[in-house]
Parts: C-alpha cells; sequence; structure tokens
C-alpha cells in the first residue's frame, strides 16, 4: 500500500503539472472503485483551474478554482500516471482527467481499492474522509506530548498504535517497523507503556524516517511509481523491514539477526537487542 511519502511524492509531481491548468473533462471509466464515484464529479471538476495539490493523510487533495476539492486515495496498488494525447486506455484505468494543454491524469488501480471523490472545501474536515483522521505525522503539532496523551489509554502494541489512522495518519507498516527500529523501541511494547523519553524519540524517528523516504522519492514496494513513472529508491535504506534473518545493522555481535513476527496479520520486522 501506498503509504505517506508515496502519496506526497506522488502530490509533489502532480503539482508541477496540475496548478495553473484547465481541466477541460473528466472520464470514469467504471462505476467506482472502493466507493461509487459521485454523480456530479463532472459538474463539480469540468472546466475549473487547478488551484493547489495538498496532502492529508494518504488522501490527494486537488483544489479546484470553484471552491471544491477532488480527493483521490489510491488503496492498495493505485497509482497516478501523466499521460499524454495519444494515451492508450489500459485495462486498469479508472478515472482520468483531461487538462488543456492535451495531458492526461490517470488513475491506474488494479485492485481497486482506491477511491475518488468531490468535497467542498468548507466541508472538507468534517465529511467522512476526514473527520476522525488523526494527527499529521510531520506537522509541528505531532510532540512528544501530544503523542503520550493519545497512547496513555492504549493497551495494544505500539506498532498496531501507529499503524491506526485515527492517531496518526499516513504511516504505514514499512515506516512504522522503521520508525520504531530507529527510536530503539520494541514493537511489542504496551503503548501504555511509552514514557515521555521514549516518546520524544519516537516522535524524532518518525519525522527523520518519512523526511528521508520523500527525499528519496518513495518505496520502490510492489507497484508504487511516480507520476513520471521512475521507481522510488528509499528501499535500499531499510534498516528493518524486508530483512529478516540478516544481521542488525547496528555496532553489536554479528549474530544478531533482524526477526519477523505478524501482529494482526502484518509482517513486524524488528531487532530483538536494540529495542527494547
Amino acid at each position: 500500500m501506498p503509504e505517506l511519502p508515496e502519496v506526497e511524492t506522488t502530490c509533489r509531481g502532480l503539482a508541477k503539472v496540475l496548478i495553473g491548468k484547465k481541466i477541460t473533462k473528466i472520464k470514469t471509466l467504471r462505476s467506482g472503485l472502493r466507493i461509487p464515484f459521485p454523480k456530479d464529479l463532472s459538474k463539480y471538476m469540468n472546466g475549473t483551474k487547478v488551484v493547489s495539490v495538498t496532502r492529508r493523510g494518504k488522501y490527494i487533495c486537488i483544489n479546484l478554482s470553484n471552491g471544491y476539492v477532488s480527493i483521490i486515495h489510491l488503496g492498495m496498488s493505485g497509482r497516478i500516471i501523466i499521460g499524454k494525447k495519444e494515451h492508450v486506455i489500459n485495462l486498469h484505468d479508472h478515472f482520468i482527467i483531461n487538462l488543456s494543454n492535451s495531458q492526461k491524469i490517470i488513475l491506474n488501480d488494479p485492485r481497486r481499492f482506491g477511491l475518488v471523490s468531490i468535497l467542498n472545501i468548507d466541508e472538507m474536515e468534517s465529511s467522512k474522509f476526514f473527520r476522525n483522521i488523526g494527527q499529521e505525522p510531520l506537522s509541528d503539532d505531532l510532540t512528544p506530548e501530544l503523542l503520550c496523551s493519545k497512547l496513555k489509554d492504549k493497551k495494544i502494541a505500539i506498532k498496531l498504535a501507529l499503524l491506526d489512522q485515527k492517531l496518526i495518519s499516513g504511516i504505514g507498516n514499512i515506516y512504522a517497523c522503521e520508525a520504531l527500529f530507529r527510536a530503539g523501541i520494541s514493537p511489542r511494547r504496551k503503548s501504555n507503556s511509552i514514557s515521555h523519553i521514549r516518546a520524544s524519540r519516537l516522535v524524532n524517528s518518525i519525522k527523520l524516517v518519512l523526511t528521508e523516504a520523500i527525499k528519496a522519492g518513495g518505496s520502490s514496494i510492489k507497484d508504487f511509481v511516480h507520476p513520471d513513472g521512475e521507481l522510488g529508491y528509499f528501499a535500499t535504506k531499510w534498516r528493518v523491514y524486508g530483512r529478516e534473518g540478516e544481521p542488525c545493522l547496528c555496532n553489536h555481535q554479528k549474530n544478531v539477526l533482524i526477526k519477523r513476527i505478524i501482529q494482526s496479520g502484518r509482517s513486524t520486522f524488528f531487532c530483538p537487542v536494540c529495542q527494547r
């Protein structure tokens, strides 16, 4: 699943192409994805100009000149393609934005877990998509104090808490594993046992890991591709994720190997020595 760095990278790529451009016509190639396409999608998108492209959690937000926002979620395997006028429709192309300069923005989603919707910008935060969304991890508002307050009543493992989009938005399996490793925190540690010192390390690690990934262009896992067609490169820098049975990269004994456990059906990778 595309995580925050992949979505942020996609937003930045789209911004270069979309901002200031007029949408001549949108086209839907099926009735919907995870949810049906809104019936009034064309009404609110056709003929408008794109003001900006932003991100909220894992949502791409295309802000329009008429005060509406088109939101796109990439789901499990969705990707955005920037195509030319002669783009040949692919089996998994489901939503197309045609621009005044003949370029096309295509949502390609083989597993169809993504979504597209349209919202009035004034009603955005109260909508079903955003009213329960968690704190932005790269915001200055995410502090050790805030994290401690959100975790104090949670008895679940800290790894599972990090995946809760109502707690912190945008963190997925890969970057949860990486942030916990950087912070030296066991993924099995109960959330309500996280001290202020550990919370401080974790907040710093979350921001560091995500910032590095965005700078590197997102991960190259499976289906994710940049809008310009280039794969990300952060996968080469993973310290624990996908490294089961390999030596820990820290400077302790060479016989300490990365372990993998299953938590709520998801693989968790960690060092049994570094992380407590």
